[in-house]
């Protein structure tokens, strides 16, 4: 069968990478479509083309592409897949509205619905600075139209999968669908565990506002024997350099190996954000390295608190200064409940290896009921309706006429 993968758009490596990285391991063959196409690292593409939308050609795209956010509903319905048995999009923007015809069997794995024209739109519009005036009346008008649209190209989709069980309730909430959960992938191979650690925490982030790296600053500031090293740069670099005490280390981007080292030695991974999944606390994990995570979003499904058998960390109940504070200090008296071993178990089921057999099974059976659907309809047709019943009404009219 021919197949088209279809990624909202290629600029930066990211979680979403890396779930189509694996995607594309599945179905070597296929043709890849996205927006626009900018990504310098093309190993997540296995070498593959990409064929990319009209905005690709727009001006300054490659720097301001989300500026044409507006296009992109009707730039994703632009690309002929009218070749293609199966359609498969990794969708957390628009790529899940392809157009596709009856025969075509379409299943897309959404990493999130667009967070910033849900739930999440007065949180945005505020970290934006629009709520007031007539950008702000606009930007609502767009968001308005693209939850209309959003919810409307769902129906389109004859599977959806999401990356947790808190975006299926997202999804259930916007698209009034049951969703199959496949966790995103780790890549647990180019993490190695390491019993012996150091005494510093870590948190590594792109630094931007829902990250939450504020926060960790803030509470490693107000206790000063403890050293927190803080790896990531972004918009919120300055901000959070301002509020950083003498004992916490911020490093700006580093590569992999500097990130995986730190990893690896550090006592504890702190995580404040509220995630859709998180893989990065599975990536300490990987390591050996306990979490502590927010309580809410994904991380209560990767993060395994103490309490439970096998526990990989634990969970604060609020994003303040307090409850970060609260939940180190029960980490350092129960830490010991904790080990490496039991992290590193946890994280592995959460392998490359396992996404991909759970995704092709999924996969499988989406096609076989998409065959199987019109078979059981006609035999459930034949069944309860006579042949008469089934019968052109023209030839009924003819016979009765004849009849006559």
């Amino acid at each position: 069968m021919k197949v088209a993968i279809v990624h909202d758009w290629l600029v930066a490596p990211g979680g979403a990478e890396k779930v189509l990285e694996q995607i594309i391991a599945c179905f070597p063959d296929a043709d890849l479509f996205s927006l626009v196409d900018f990504l310098e690292d093309r190993r997540p593409l296995g070498g593959k083309p990409v064929r990319t939308s009209f905005i690709q050609r727009l001006p300054f795209a490659q720097r301001r592409y989300r500026a044409y956010l507006p296009l992109m509903p009707l730039a994703i319905e632009q690309f002929d897949l009218s070749i293609y048995d199966l359609v498969i999009t990794s969708s957390y923007a628009v790529a899940k509205g392809v157009l596709v015809g009856p025969d075509q069997t379409h299943v897309s794995y959404v990493h999130s619905p667009m967070r910033y024209a849900w739930d999440l739109q007065h949180q945005y519009l505020r970290e934006a600075k629009l709520t007031r005036g007539p950008r702000s009346w606009a930007a609502r008008m767009l968001l308005h139209y693209l939850r209309g649209w959003d919810s409307h190209s769902a129906n389109g989709v004859d599977r959806l999968i999401a990356n947790s069980h808190f975006v299926a309730r997202r999804m259930m909430k916007t698209y009034r669908r049951d969703a199959a959960v496949i966790p995103p992938p780790v890549d647990v191979h180019k993490f190695e565990m390491r019993a012996q650690k150091e005494d510093f925490y870590l948190t590594a982030s792109r630094m931007v506002p829902y990250k939450r790296i504020d926060l960790i600053v803030e509470a490693f500031t107000a206790t000063p024997h403890r050293k927190l090293v803080v790896i990531g740069d972004g918009p919120e670099m300055a901000a959070i350099r301002a509020k950083a005490g003498p004992n916490v280390s911020i490093l700006g981007y580093q590569p992999f190996t500097v990130l995986r080292d730190h990893m690896q030695r550090a006592r504890a991974f702190v995580f404040a954000a509220e995630e859709d999944f998180g893989i990065v606390a599975l990536e300490a994990q990987a390591c050996g390295t306990p979490v502590i995570a927010f309580g809410k979003g994904g991380a209560l499904e990767t993060v395994v608190p103490i309490g439970e058998a096998h526990p990989t960390g634990l969970h604060f109940a609020r994003q303040t200064v307090v409850s970060v504070l609260d939940a180190i200090d029960r980490f350092e008296r129960q830490r010991e409940q904790i080990t490496p071993s039991a992290c590193r178990a946890n994280a592995e089921r959460f392998s490359a290896a396992v996404f991909r057999r759970a995704f092709m099974c999924e996969v499988t059976r989406t096609i076989a009921a998409a065959v199987e659907r019109p078979r059981v309809a006609t035999e459930r047709i034949e069944h309860e309706f006579s042949a008469e019943d089934l019968a052109w009404p023209g030839e009924r009219v003819q016979e009765n006429l004849w009849g006559r």
